[in-house]
């Protein structure tokens, strides 16, 4: 038999309902390090009561052992839980804290301030309906401060409560507030962010968060919690067209099938005539199902599954829309893009895009500039590093439905993700979708890959060639390709030092450059494939990545890694054109081997070890070896 509910139960209970009936606020705090922003946290929960005895009394132990910010209690160890944290006086990951008012329900997201630790403030600030950018008003706004203000203007967060820190420790100085408050308006307003409340504050001894300071009588705006409390945040996205990402198609008990997702914008009702996109079929609502049961209509937030009238072809990633101004279906896109990765960004290396609910291929086809911090002005860039940012052209690999951030943070917001070590490299944000996937399609033909192949009665390959310069891959390549011309075969031999005078001629040999120059070897060898050629690609090729990118745009069994594997105290040995001794006296920069590393594959198709085998012997393993697979 249950526990009856005593009046103490009741009364949290209807205390939790009220709380959960209120409206919520999502807000982050930002800035740099050590500016105070666990410390304004941490006193906002403990004014507002949010914490448990067992939580104050933990809060107080730890003070005494970690505290080092003076008073009894250090409000900042409440977010730094990790002890890594504690020992640096820093905030490495975000922390979300949950509290409450008679006014309104708050999700609270503290960020690091450290400028590697920028992925994680941009997570929180693409969620955010408002941010407590924090300035120590001794330092002023410094280079991570106009960092951050520029990625919350990239996220669309358009109200800032600007919190000038620690104005005990400049004399509670009026001027000092002023001059910090017209520098970051002035940083602010280019950026899109309309909004800005400014309040001098002490978040370690609680002047100007719940309280008035006594000390700053020359300030007459609002506290930090009553302006958190009070300020009108519009959901625009209430008020915009009905757009629903599905993300999962689920069966129906007594069969048909039903469309989940969460709503992003607009409001739903049954009957609405809805369009499916990017196919464009169009049908009507016949029944909305949420955890709730039916009901007759859905708006903005909430999670439902849809159940439409006809049969209509809808899958994950698809995007039902209500109206007549559906989202874009575009192919190729223009956006800002935050480096995330510390592998630097290269134009044309493929990325697996994800937005909304779906995903696709996609290459940075261009990079128009790149954005200096500090300045705010862009500048011409062929690159970017960890946590630059900057502004470029995207080409997918099959259509999508999207939108411009502005208008929609759901079908706006993406990130790109490399495709061999998984890792975000990016978050970018829809600026403009081009409609270049609808107005160029793909031209099919009737002469077909297979069509070639069979009239030349061979498979068609890639024979990529890979070791370090002066290993022998153009001399083996060459036997190679003499060889198979003998046997009746159709090939071509694309040399990496005879691609840099013509096709890659403009590249260098910085990382970048290595990179872009594989990439347009790998997309002519691609189309020689396509012809039904068998390719042979003489290359140093230093980046193990790079080289899988290939191989993964070939069908399997299309792409032959051949390792020509020669130790490095053996090609400078040869040296047959001087490149080590020039490079070792520095009169070749960037030179791989020397000054540049050398990825070897992990597991090549053919292993030629030319300290143990002739270059003819090389030669004829591998035409042994495509006879055997039946390339011809």
């Amino acid at each position: 038999m249950g526990r009856l509910m005593t009046p103490a139960d009741r009364t949290l209970a209807e205390i939790l309902r009220r709380q959960g009936e209120m409206p919520a606020l999502r807000f982050i705090t930002c800035g740099s390090v050590d500016d105070g922003k666990s410390t304004l946290i941490g006193r906002l929960l403990y004014d507002s009561q949010a914490l448990l005895d067992d939580q104050l009394s933990a809060l107080r132990s730890d003070s005494r052992v970690w505290g080092t910010r003076g008073g009894d209690v250090d409000f900042a160890l409440l977010l730094d839980g990790l002890q890594a944290e504690r020992e640096q006086g820093i905030t490495i990951d975000v922390a979300y804290r949950f509290f409450a008012t008679e006014r309104r329900r708050f999700i609270v997201a503290d960020t690091p301030g450290h400028e590697q630790y920028t992925r994680n403030m941009a997570t929180a600030a693409s969620t955010a309906d408002l941010a407590v950018v924090l300035v120590d008003a001794r330092k002023g706004v410094v280079t991570q401060t106009r960092r951050h203000t520029y990625i919350l203007g990239l996220f669309g967060v358009r109200h800032v409560l600007l919190a000038v820190n620690k104005m005990d420790l400049v004399s509670f100085d009026a001027d000092r507030f002023g001059a910090i408050v017209a520098e970051f308006r002035h940083l602010s307003r280019p950026l899109g962010i309309p909004h800005v409340t400014a309040i001098p504050v002490s978040a370690a001894a609680g002047d100007n968060i719940f309280e008035r300071s006594r000390a700053m009588s020359w300030y007459d705006g609002p506290t930090v919690m009553d302006h958190l409390e009070t300020v009108e945040v519009t959901a625009e996205s209430a008020t915009r067209a009905f757009r629903l990402p599905v993300q999962w198609v689920n069966r129906l008990p007594g069969g048909g099938r039903g469309y989940c997702g969460r709503i992003a914008s607009g409001r739903i009702a049954v009957g609405d005539e809805l369009s499916v996109h990017p196919s464009g079929r169009k049908s009507h609502v016949r029944s909305l199902l949420t955890n709730a049961g039916e009901k007759r209509s859905a708006e903005a937030g909430q999670s439902v599954t849809v159940v439409l009238a006809d049969e209509v072809d809808v899958g994950r990633g698809d995007v039902l829309s209500s109206g007549t101004g559906g989202p874009l279906v575009a192919g190729r896109i223009s956006a800002h893009l935050l480096w995330l990765d510390e592998q630097p960004m290269t134009p044309g290396v493929s990325y697996v895009m994800r937005c909304g609910t779906r995903e696709a291929g996609a290459i940075i086809e261009t990079l128009d500039h790149r954005v200096d911090i500090e300045s705010q002005e862009t500048a011409g860039a062929t690159s970017l590093v960890l946590n630059d940012i900057g502004y470029g052209r995207l080409l997918l690999d099959r259509p999508m439905a999207c939108e411009s951030y502005r208008d929609s943070r759901d079908l706006g917001g993406f990130i790109l993700i490399d495709r061999f070590t998984h890792r975000t490299a990016a978050a970018g944000v829809i600026d403009h979708a081009l409609r270049r996937a609808t107005d160029v399609p793909w031209q099919e033909l009737d002469v077909t890959k297979a069509v070639r192949a069979r009239q030349m009665r061979q498979r068609p390959c890639v024979l990529w060639f890979t070791g370090l310069s002066g290993a022998g891959k153009s001399t083996i390549a060459n036997l190679v390709e003499k060889r198979l011309l003998s046997l009746g075969r159709s090939c071509y031999l694309l040399d990496g030092d005879n691609l840099r005078h013509g096709l890659n001629g403009d590249l260098g040999f910085a990382d970048a450059e290595r990179r872009e120059n594989m990439r347009r070897v790998g997309e002519v060898a691609k189309l020689f494939v396509d012809a039904g050629l068998i390719v042979l690609t003489a290359l140093i090729s230093p980046f193990r990545d790079d080289r899988n990118r290939i191989r993964a745009g070939l069908e399997p069994g299309e792409f032959i890694e051949i390792h020509v594997s020669t130790p490095i105290a053996e090609c400078e040995r040869r040296d047959p054109k001087g490149h080590y001794r020039r490079a070792r006296k520095g009169e070749i920069a960037d030179f791989t081997g020397v000054a540049s590393a050398y990825e070897p594959p992990d597991a090549p198709e053919i292993l030629c070890d030319t300290t143990g085998m002739s270059a003819e012997e090389a030669a004829a393993m591998i035409v042994g070896y495509l006879q055997e697979k039946r390339y011809f």
